[in-house]
């Protein structure tokens, strides 16, 4: 296959798309990271903009600082918000680019999964998705050189995400992202509430009280937790905002939470 990248689509929107400001935005959020004496073989990090959901999903990557020369493979999930479809949907290019450069994709892995229950090749989903692309400059920013697995999840059920999670476990080289924001557009209590009872739930690993008023990735949010539950997985909440915590008014919130599984 001959090389195709795709460009970035929400750079300048949901992020700066000048490589230094980007480059210091992004370690700015890193810094006021809490640190943890933890080593996740996954997470569950937010995808809004940087001044809304960037504190929270620091709290996430600041972890991987301690596992820069480790993790290797990247296998990021996320949902889709543009385009509607079944199943799960593999990317047509050979690398993804950000204001900090390219990020290549493992192709044997992602020819591993093609046959699995739900996969299919849709390019389309992947062109105008932010739930991927806003993770990366966190990604380039925490880690060496990596091999990302980009797949947006659409109306997939949890056993086929979970089936595409354990074909590509791996070891300690493979950590797997999944991309959620919680609740939408409600007021701040009201938020605080319904983030809480899914923060509970994402915790117990118990996807049963999570749909997409809950989570908009529910979908791969609850791949994950069959997955973990099944690895012996434990879940630390890492974080629990919204962005009347961060930016913005409290009228209409929208809610982030950062969650690390780990052995």
């Amino acid at each position: 296959m001959s090389a195709r990248v795709r460009p970035p689509a929400v750079a300048g929107l949901f992020y700066p798309a000048d490589a230094r400001k980007l480059r210091s935005t992004v370690a700015a959020h890193l810094a006021a990271a809490s640190v943890r004496p933890l080593r996740p073989k996954a997470l569950i990090v937010p995808h809004a903009g940087y001044i809304y959901s960037g504190p929270v999903a620091a709290s996430g990557y600041r972890l991987l600082e301690a596992l820069r020369d480790t993790v290797t493979r990247v296998v990021l999930l996320g949902p889709s918000h543009r385009v509607g479809f079944h199943g799960i949907a593999t990317p047509a290019v050979t690398a993804y680019a950000t204001p900090l450069g390219e990020v290549a994709l493992d192709l044997e892995a992602l020819a591993a999964i093609a046959g699995l229950p739900g996969v299919i090749p849709l390019d389309r989903a992947h062109v105008p998705e932010h739930s991927l692309e806003v993770h990366l400059p966190f990604l380039q920013s925490v880690l060496d050189a990596f091999r990302l697995v980009p797949l947006v999840v659409g109306e997939a059920s949890p056993a086929e995400v979970d089936g595409v999670l354990e074909a590509l476990w791996g070891g300690d080289e493979t950590l797997i992202v999944v991309s959620s924001d919680l609740s939408h557009y409600l007021d701040y209590r009201s938020a605080q509430l319904s983030d809480s009872a899914t923060s509970q739930a994402i915790a117990a690993l118990d996807p049963r009280p999570i749909g997409p008023e809950q989570a908009c990735g529910c979908r791969p949010v609850a791949g994950l937790l069959w997955a973990a539950r099944r690895h012996g997985l434990h879940c630390e909440v890492l974080d629990l905002r919204n962005s009347g915590d961060t930016a913005g008014s409290r009228h209409q919130v929208v809610g982030y939470g950062a969650y690390a599984f780990v052995a």
